[in-house]
């Protein structure tokens, strides 16, 4: 039988990095919110694992999370991913992908958080999603309670590295409401004018380099991204998954 899983997309509406840890890691405490924007995964029983990717285009190899997932379960099955969150965005699309793979196939299993954190930081607060302070690596979560909201999203057609902008911040620091946003602009000098053309009240998510910002109501989400070149979406905040 065939069963199918969402995968939301996630906002990091405030984002503090609050030191580096002796591991190389950093600390970090983010507001983060589930959104509407989702991928779409299908599971159907198989004797080995397979990985079939329509949409954004991703790596199908070892290192996809989907793939990941399933090995750390000792699960078989054909995966179907229907990619429509932008890669390499701050959206949270890979690791959410994770943990839909998690949620259906780890169903009972004491350990499932403990899987999740060692996929990637991202991947625990999945598994519920909603609306969480994380801190720690940002596999420490504290749900918090619902807080219904519409926001535009926007962008650039081109990936930041995690990793790339986590060392910038070694070098260059942070500040503001999302404290990634100078060294992912030292990183790659084309987010900071893809923020100036979109102008006040958006905020770059995670590492970059999509932003939102954050409106009263569906109407005025459309209004922010009409007219504007490249990839460009209306979402709504999910109180789970």
């Amino acid at each position: 039988m065939t069963i199918e899983e969402r995968a939301p997309a996630k906002l990091n509406l405030e984002l503090r990095v609050l030191g580096r840890r002796p591991d190389g890691t950093h600390q970090v405490e983010t507001l983060i919110q589930a959104i509407d924007l989702c991928d779409r995964l299908t599971i159907a029983p198989a004797a080995a694992s397979s990985l079939a990717i329509t949409g954004f285009e991703v790596p199908v190899d070892d290192g996809n999370l989907v793939l990941r997932a399933a090995a750390a379960l000792g699960m078989h099955a054909a995966f179907g991913l229907r990619k429509l969150i932008p890669p390499g965005a701050g959206l949270g699309g890979g690791s959410s992908d994770a943990a839909a793979v998690l949620r259906a196939g780890g169903g009972g299993r004491g350990d499932l958080a403990a899987v999740a954190a060692a996929l990637g930081a991202d991947v625990p607060f999945f598994l519920r999603g909603g609306r969480a302070l994380a801190t720690g690596r940002g596999e420490s979560l504290r749900p918090l309670p619902p807080d219904p909201a519409w926001y535009a999203l926007a962008w650039p057609g081109f990936e930041v590295s995690t990793a790339a902008v986590y060392r910038a911040w070694d070098e260059v620091g942070g500040e503001g409401p999302n404290h990634l946003f100078r060294p992912a602009c030292a990183v790659d000098p084309r987010l900071g004018e893809f923020a100036e053309s979109l102008g006040e009240g958006w905020r770059m998510t995670g590492s970059g380099s999509a932003f939102f910002r954050e409106v009263a109501s569906e109407a005025e989400a459309h209004d922010a991204i009409k007219g504007r070149e490249g990839w460009t979406a209306v979402a709504h905040s999910l109180d789970g998954v």
